[in-house]
Order: C-alpha cells, then sequence, then structure tokens
C-alpha cells in the first residue's frame, strides 16, 4: 500500500503546506509546469518524485523530466503527462497511448481544472490534481491525495490550499 500525494501546475511557486500535507505520502506526482528546479529539489528532499515537464517548463527542465512517463505502482499501471486532456476530450495523440498502454491511472495537468473521474470506456481512473501555484486563471489551488493497494485506489481526497488571489 503506498499513498500518493499528486500536485500539477506550481509554476516555481513554493508552499510549505505541500511539505504538511504530502507528510503521510510516501511519494510525490508532480504533473507538469514545475517552474523551477529548486522546487522540485525541495520535494525531492522530502520525498521520492516522479515528475513530467509542462509545456511552461524550460530546456533543462524538459532535458530532466519526459514528456510522458509511465511505471507500476502497487500492481497498478500508471501514466502521467502534461497536456493530457480528459475522458471524452483527450489531448491529440493520447487516445492512441492510452489504448495500446493500458494504463489503470492516468494523470494530466495543464488545464489548471481539477478533475477526478473514471473512464469507462479506456477503463482507468483520470486525476487532473488542479493547480497547486498562483500562476493561472483558476480560483482555489488544490491538490490531491490517494491510496493506490494491489491495483486498487482509496481515501482519495481533495486538498484546498485557498484561493489565488489571496497569495
Amino acid at each position: 500500500m503506498k499513498r500518493i500525494g499528486i500536485l500539477s501546475d506550481t509554476h516555481g511557486y513554493w508552499d510549505d503546506r505541500y511539505l504538511e500535507y504530502f507528510a503521510e505520502c510516501d511519494e510525490i506526482w508532480h504533473a507538469g509546469d514545475i517552474g523551477s528546479f529548486e522546487l522540485i529539489r525541495r520535494l525531492e528532499e522530502f520525498r521520492p518524485v516522479k515528475a513530467v515537464c509542462g509545456n511552461c517548463d524550460g530546456g533543462d527542465t524538459r532535458k530532466t523530466y519526459p514528456q510522458i512517463l509511465e511505471w507500476e505502482c502497487e500492481n497498478t499501471r500508471v501514466m502521467m503527462t502534461h497536456i493530457g486532456g480528459y475522458p471524452g476530450k483527450y489531448a491529440p495523440g493520447i487516445r492512441k497511448i492510452l489504448a495500446e498502454k493500458r494504463p489503470q491511472l492516468f494523470i494530466a495537468g495543464h488545464s489548471h481544472i481539477l478533475k477526478v473521474m473514471f473512464d469507462r470506456q479506456m477503463n482507468l481512473l483520470y486525476i487532473n490534481p488542479g493547480a497547486a501555484g498562483i500562476m493561472g486563471w483558476h480560483k482555489v489551488r488544490t491538490l490531491i491525495r490517494v491510496t493506490l493497494s494491489q491495483g486498487n485506489f482509496s481515501n482519495l481526497e481533495v486538498i484546498e490550499l485557498g484561493a489565488r488571489e489571496n497569495e
């Protein structure tokens, strides 16, 4: 069993509450638009991190983190990318990759829109953690925590960090 903290679209913005809310997590997964190596290094000093680059990330970040990352965690096939769309409106090319790779969990960022839904057609859980940073048009900054155990998902929590305008 692993407890996972998921965030996206930090755009270099650090909030000490990331560590507070991810304290009980075994790993942190960042779905792109990291924004700075300092931010990702601080997360990596705290917990193991898996991350993908986003469209706003610079060249060094793009060299370090892939656009699409695939792995297995707790007998669960996971795929993460930054620009992935969502069930019914996947980004160009993503539907084909999902059909070929058959992940059970698909994580995307980019939209700054928190969305968790089960895609019956692809037979996967889709998670977009929204945006944890202050750049963008979203109104509330969000994170997600979820437990993975032998291919099952449980204890999924949406964490609201507060209004973006107040930062």
